[in-house]
């Protein structure tokens, strides 16, 4: 049976005035959209509109809840109590599930945003609060989040099925987190590189951090940036690299 791997974006994240991504060229590319609730990014109009594309282009939808900070994009560290957290993640699911009902859709997973994703991912107490808030509004709903991480431990914890995810456009440090935005070598902007990195991560179950140590890695599904000024780019050349491995993309209830 040939490898499946689902690759996703995080999309929708444009917000009044203000265009953030090319969702509409990156969807025919993709399996799985991470589509921001309206606390970091995106507003009622984009939440529509972008559950309207991925239902037109035959694409999963997952709610992509963040903190809420607007001005920082969801990226800033908040110190929210694990009683928030879980409060923010129920929210945003149901607000995202609203508009998926309206266009007869349902949602297929979660994925934390920006730092609650890091944070939940070293916090076991954060890690709990999202894996909770999760459960309490759909059990049958998977939780997208990095290989190795606590939210991984905690999913198992609580039963929820869980989605190892990698970055295509992100350099990882030896303990296999992300390295921080404002570290030199964070980002992966080389196109080759990053095909390289993903095509390794997928069939070895590898990738180099950024210390040059190699550090064992899972992956169900890998994914790029969608505010990302190659997001397009990387999209449409790993997802035909994947297939010229023999490599079949499907979306996470596919797969899992």
């Amino acid at each position: 049976m040939a490898k499946k791997i689902d690759l996703n974006c995080d999309l929708g994240e444009s917000f009044g005035a203000y265009t953030i991504g090319a969702d509409e060229q990156v969807i025919p590319h993709i399996t799985s959209a991470n589509i921001a609730c309206g606390f970091h990014a995106s507003d009622p109009l984009v939440m529509d509109k972008t559950v309207g594309l991925a239902q037109k282009a035959g694409i999963q939808i997952g709610a992509h809840p963040g903190y809420p900070d607007l001005m920082g994009f969801g990226r800033r560290n908040l110190n929210a109590s694990p009683k928030e957290v879980r409060a923010y993640i129920q929210y945003q699911i149901g607000a995202l599930a609203a508009f998926a009902k309206a266009h007869g859709m349902r949602l297929q997973h979660v994925k934390p945003h920006g730092a609650m994703y890091n944070m939940a991912g070293k916090d076991p107490l954060l890690a709990e609060a999202v894996c909770e808030g999760v459960a309490s509004v759909d059990e049958n709903l998977i939780l997208l989040g990095l290989s190795g991480s606590q939210m991984e431990l905690f999913a198992q914890k609580k039963g929820i099925r869980f989605a190892r995810e990698v970055f295509a456009d992100r350099a990882y440090e030896p303990d296999g987190s992300l390295v921080a935005r404002s570290k030199p070598g964070a980002m992966i902007t080389d196109e080759d590189e990053a095909i390289r990195r993903v095509l390794r991560m997928v069939t070895e179950g590898k990738v180099t951090a950024v210390t040059g140590e190699e550090i064992a890695i899972r992956a169900d599904s890998v994914c790029v940036h969608g505010d990302g000024e190659k997001a397009l780019a990387f999209t449409a050349k790993i997802h035909a690299a994947l297939q010229a491995q023999g490599i079949a993309l499907a979306p996470l209830s596919d797969i899992l």
